[in-house]
C-alpha cells in the first residue's frame, strides 16, 4: 500500500501534508498511517481463510496505546515480553486471555501479575522458569497455561543482533531436551500444557527458515502427542521482515500458505507474532535540517532527529529512505550528504551518502519507522521523547506529546543529605 507519497510537489501521509504535521507538532516527530496499519492487518487475515489461526500483535515493535487499542479493534490479541506491555495491553482494552507472555527473564512478580490476569500462555524458554511458575501456581492454587519455545537452532540471513534461533543465542529450549521437559511439565500440577513456540529472527524476507521451524515442531507434536501430550496450538512466532531498501520479503499469502504446508492436516491453531510487519512501513519519523556542515572530508545534514528517536542505524546498522518533504526546490543543488543528529555520539548517524537538495530550515521525513523506532527511543543528553501521530484519512491527531523537561526532572529525587 502506498501510504507515503508526493501529491502536487509535497510529501503526504495519506491526504495531510507533512509541512502540515510539522507546522502544527513540530519536529522530530513520528507520523503513522491508520490506513496503512488496518492494510497490512488485514492482509494477513485475508491469507488465513478458513484456517484457524490467531494474530498475536509484538507489542514490543511499537506499544503506542492507540495503535495497540486499534489493533484490538482489528481482532488481534497480543505478545507480550514484559509485565509492563501486560500493562499496556490492558490499559489498551486487549484481550489478555488470548495473547502470550514470552522472554527468557519473567521475574515472580510479573508471573504472578500474568496468572492474575488469566494469560492466554507463557511461553516457556527453560526448565528453571517453567519450575518457577509451577511453585507459584503451588502457593497460588492456580493454573499456568504453558508452551514451550523450542529452539530449532536454525540460522538464518538477518542482522546477527535479531538473529534468535540458533544454537547459541539465549532464547528457547534446545530441540534435543524439549521432549524430556514436556514430560516434566506433564507431571506438573499447577502446569496446564497448551501449545508449543518458536521464534527464530527477526527482518526476515526469507520465509523458508520459519516454514522449517514449523515443520519441525509439527512433527515435534506428533511425538508428543503419542505420549498423550496434546497441544492446542503451534505459534511460529513473527520475524516476517518488510522493504526497507531493496528487499523482497514474501507477500502475506505467500507466508501462510508455507505455514499452513508445514503444519500439513494436524488440528492445532495456527498463532503468528507479526510486530514490523504490521506496523514498520506505516509509519515515518519527521525531521528538520538545522544545519548544511561541509568540512574538507564530507558533507553533513545535521537534522533535528538522533539516535534517540531512530535507535536501529546506530544498533544494527539499519538503513532507513531519507526523502525531502518538498520533491523539488528551484536552484538546488543535489549533493551527498550523511544525515547526523545533535547527539552527542560519532554513532549518531541516520543515513550515509544520501542524494539530497536541501538548505537550513527544510523537513526531510525518515522511512519504515513505525517499528522500533519509538519503542526503542530514549532521554539520551537529556532529549524530550518525541511526539507521536496518527494520521487517517484527511484528519491527524496526537496521540502521545512530546516529553516535557519539568516531568522528566520531577521523577529524579534529591540526593541524602
Amino acid at each position: 500500500m502506498e501510504t507515503f507519497t508526493y501529491q502536487g510537489g509535497q510529501l503526504h501521509a495519506e491526504s495531510v501534508p507533512l509541512e502540515e504535521i510539522a507546522r502544527t507538532y513540530g519536529t522530530p516527530c513520528y507520523v503513522y498511517s491508520k490506513q496503512a496499519i488496518t492494510y497490512n492487518v488485514n492482509d494477513l487475515k485475508n491469507a488465513f481463510g478458513g484456517h484457524p489461526y490467531r494474530i498475536c500483535y509484538a507489542v514490543k515493535a511499537n506499544g503506542n496505546l492507540s495503535i495497540l487499542r486499534h489493533l484490538k479493534d482489528l481482532g488481534c490479541a497480543f505478545d507480550i515480553v514484559s509485565g509492563g506491555e501486560l500493562e499496556r495491553v490492558r490499559a489498551a482494552g486487549g484481550d489478555l486471555t488470548k495473547s502470550v507472555f514470552s522472554g527468557v527473564g519473567k521475574s515472580e512478580d510479573e508471573i504472578r501479575l500474568a496468572l492474575d490476569a488469566n494469560i492466554g500462555a507463557f511461553h516457556v524458554e527453560s526448565l528453571g522458569e517453567l519450575h518457577r511458575i509451577d511453585r507459584i501456581t503451588q502457593e497460588t492454587g492456580q493454573t499456568a497455561p504453558v508452551a514451550l519455545r523450542i529452539n530449532p537452532a536454525i540460522e538464518v540471513d538477518t542482522h546477527p543482533n535479531i538473529m534468535t534461533g540458533a544454537r547459541e543465542n539465549k532464547f528457547g529450549i534446545p530441540m534435543e531436551e524439549v521432549l524430556q521437559a514436556y514430560r516434566v511439565a506433564a507431571k506438573m500440577s499447577g502446569i496446564r500444557i497448551c501449545g508449543i513456540s518458536c521464534h527464530i529472527g527477526s527482518q526476515l524476507v526469507d520465509s523458508r527458515p520459519i516454514i522449517e521451524a514449523v515443520r519441525q515442531l509439527a512433527e515435534l507434536s506428533d511425538r508428543l502427542s503419542d505420549e498423550g501430550i496434546k497441544l492446542e496450538y503451534l505459534d511460529a512466532g513473527g520475524g516476517l521482515g518488510i522493504c526497507y531498501q531493496r528487499e523482497h520479503p514474501p507477500k502475506a499469502s505467500e507466508y501462510v500458505d508455507g505455514l499452513w504446508d508445514a503444519l500439513g492436516q494436524r488440528s492445532l491453531t495456527l498463532l503468528v507474532e507479526p510486530g514490523r510487519f504490521v506496523v514498520g512501513n506505516a509509519g515515518i519519523l519527521l525531521t528538520q535540517v538545522e544545519h548544511i556542515k561541509r568540512t574538507d572530508a564530507n558533507r553533513f545534514a545535521v537534522v533535528d532527529a538522533s539516535m534517540t528517536e531512530l535507535m536501529r542505524p546506530a544498533l544494527y546498522g539499519a538503513w532507513h529512505g531519507i526523502l525531502p518533504v518538498r520533491k523539488e526546490q528551484e536552484g538546488r543543488q543535489t549533493c551527498l550528504y550523511d544525515v547526523v543528529g545533535p547527539v552527542c555520539e560519532t554513532t549518531d548517524c541516520l543515513g550515509r551518502g544520501r542524494k539530497l537538495a536541501i538548505a537550513d530550515g527544510d523537513h526531510l521525513a525518515i522511512f519504515s519507522t513505525g517499528a522500533y523506532a519509538s519503542s526503542l527511543g530514549c532521554t539520551y543528553n537529556a532529549r524530550p521523547l518525541a511526539a507521536e501521530i496518527m494520521v487517517d484519512g484527511d484528519q491527524h491527531r496526537i496521540i502521545r506529546p512530546r516529553g516535557d523537561l519539568q516531568q522528566m526532572f520531577a521523577s529524579e529525587l534529591p540526593a541524602l543529605e
